[in-house]
């Protein structure tokens, strides 16, 4: 398994980082990411699909760069803005939405680093979809900290939770596929 690659590099550094390697930049450090596994793009690509259709006027991107405060970009695994120029290379408005899908190379990173900063810079929920715990966390920004609003698992694999005044059904088998011994 690849690990998370914490590199000390400036600004100008980072931007060099070729497009095909996961690459954030916090504190003057890139963190260069493993490869997304096939497992890992189909759950992204679940996510997509159950939200990209309830929302047309918005725009739903993976791997974006996300400016963030106190000058960090971050590239969550699924992003939904408001619609932007396609030639603006970080995306600098305030998410409605932003998913990451735990791997055990980025999870502390996701779930203590991320979680803090998204809800700094306004995000208004963050999905944390964890295949090896089957779960789905659904937390809504309540002034800079996060309210849980629903909790999926194999015990209570369905929710709906208000997202931008839109309701968003969630199926944990729709978002992780069955559950497997």
């Amino acid at each position: 398994m690849l690990e998370l690659e914490r590199v000390r590099m400036s600004w100008d550094e980072f931007l060099a980082v070729p497009d095909d390697r996961r690459a954030e930049w916090v504190d003057g450090e890139g963190l260069l990411m493993a490869p997304a596994t096939p497992g890992h793009g189909w759950t992204i690509a679940q996510v997509i699909l159950t939200v990209g259709p309830l929302f047309p006027d918005l725009m739903i991107t993976t791997d974006a760069a996300l400016r963030l405060p106190r000058d960090r970009v971050r590239a969550p695994d699924v992003m939904l803005v408001t619609p932007q120029q396609h030639a603006t290379a970080i995306v600098e408005s305030t998410p409605v939405l932003c998913v990451e899908v735990l791997s055990p190379s980025t999870r502390s990173e996701d779930t203590i680093r991320k979680s803090m900063e998204y809800a700094e810079g306004g995000v208004g929920q963050y999905w944390v979809v964890d295949p090896a715990l089957r779960t789905v966390d659904v937390l809504a920004n309540a002034d800079g900290a996060w309210d849980v609003l629903a909790r999926l698992d194999d015990d209570h694999p369905r929710a709906e939770v208000e997202l931008a005044g839109v309701t968003v059904p969630l199926d944990l088998v729709t978002l992780l596929g069955p559950a497997r011994d």
